[in-house]
């Protein structure tokens, strides 16, 4: 017997999609802890201001590190 995988069974497009909207949700969310704390330390150690260009930036890029290690962990090694 076949063993069917979720996009075989058909009909399935909007979960696969509810799936992938959800991890970018909860990335973005994590980017935004992460870029938040990254904020609050350099304004400790100086006396400069975090723009908020330096902010969304620090956001993006802890988007693309963490759909790196979620493209990893959901896609195999």
């Amino acid at each position: 017997m076949k063993i069917l995988t979720v996009l075989e069974v058909g009909d399935l497009g909007g979960l696969v999609a509810m799936i992938i909207g959800l991890i970018l949700i909860v990335v973005f969310f994590f980017s935004l802890v992460i870029a938040a704390i990254t904020k609050v330390i350099y304004e400790s150690k100086n006396d400069k201001k975090f723009s908020s260009g330096q902010f969304w930036k620090t956001v993006l890029i802890s988007m693309l590190i963490g759909g790196l290690i979620s493209g990893f962990v959901c896609g195999g090694m």
